[in-house]
């Protein structure tokens, strides 16, 4: 019987498994997620799953696959958010449940605001940002569109019930690698 993804917290330890999910991506996914042709996986992702003050939240499937990740990065005052769905996951509310579950995070971190950079027509992402039930701010930056939201309207998230369960109950808890942030300086809004 199969059941909807799990989502925990993972980190270096689940390299293997966030490996296998890149490599089970289309070309085009990968370039929505990182905005260019990118390297073997395990070149790069060992450093953004260690990168310190770093959270980090995966969709595990039945058969105990990764079938997405979400990311949410220390910059400054804010965080940045970013996910990647595997293709035959899309259209399923993966991103948004993942996006929901970095968002009840972002209070805790201290942070402004979060922010995700997204290409210009990226229909995926756009659905997933009209789900967000806070407003959700975007501004071109030449090539790239900034879509943002203010730390204060996502704590009223977590005082109600937009969430649906609360923000602790939406996924289930794995040991997260916490580290202080060493780049906090000026505000970026």
């Amino acid at each position: 019987m199969n059941h909807p993804p799990h989502v925990t917290s993972t980190g270096p330890g689940d390299l293997d498994a966030a490996v296998a999910l890149h490599r089970r991506c289309s070309a085009q996914t990968l370039w929505s997620r990182y905005h260019r042709a990118m390297p073997d996986p395990r070149s790069y992702l060992p450093a953004l799953l260690g990168r310190p003050g770093s959270i980090h939240l995966a969709a595990w499937d039945d058969a105990d696959r990764i079938v997405a990740l979400g990311h949410l990065m220390p910059d400054r005052s804010a965080a940045e958010a970013a996910l990647l769905v595997e293709d035959s996951w899309q259209n399923r509310g993966l991103g948004t449940r993942l996006l929901r579950g970095l968002g009840s995070h972002v209070a805790d971190g201290g942070w402004k605001s979060v922010y995700g950079l997204v290409l210009p027509g990226d229909e995926r992402i756009d659905a997933v940002l009209r789900h967000a039930p806070v407003p959700v701010h975007r501004r071109d930056e030449g090539g790239v569109v900034r879509a943002w939201t203010r730390t204060q309207d996502l704590e009223v998230l977590r005082a109600g019930d937009a969430l649906g369960p609360a923000a602790g109950q939406v996924f289930r808890k794995r040991p997260v690698r916490a580290a202080a942030c060493d780049s906090c300086g000026t505000d970026l809004w």
